[in-house]
């Protein structure tokens, strides 16, 4: 993606669910949700261990379906478990997947590009908006 689509994928996102997301500080898919949060995205945690546990105040799902509706799903799982959290959002309806450093399934990410929804694969978005100089959303 260039960094055009990037930004504008950023800015006109509003509901988030991270697939992944943890309750321990020292978790990167922790960092990042917090760092959504504070920058203005409706975000919620998806965590099936965590469910109902708070993740930055925010009570955790259990299941991508219990977050919808969604815009972005973002991904924190292994690479060989990121096509059946695409095929889910998908099938949500998400309009985007963001799977984040490391994670990269092509054959997942061509299944969602035919359906329609705009794929980021091994990026972070808290590192794109940094890069790009994004402007505070909130």
């Amino acid at each position: 993606m260039t960094d055009e689509q990037i930004r504008d994928l950023l800015m006109r996102t509003r509901r988030i669910a991270v697939v992944g997301a943890s309750d321990r500080a020292d978790r990167p898919s922790h960092g990042v949700f917090g760092f959504l949060l504070a920058h203005g995205y409706d975000a919620v945690p998806v965590n099936p261990a965590l469910r109902g546990r708070a993740v930055h105040g925010i009570a955790a799902l259990a299941s991508l379906a219990e977050a919808a509706p969604l815009d972005m799903v973002d991904i924190f799982r292994r690479s060989s478990e990121a096509g059946a959290v695409v095929d889910e959002a998908i099938a949500l309806g998400a309009t985007s997947v963001w799977m984040q450093l490391g994670v990269i399934d092509e054959a997942a990410a061509a299944r969602a590009r035919s359906a329609g929804l705009v794929v980021v694969m091994d990026r972070c978005p808290a590192i794109e908006w940094r890069r790009l100089g994004l402007p505070a959303r909130i």
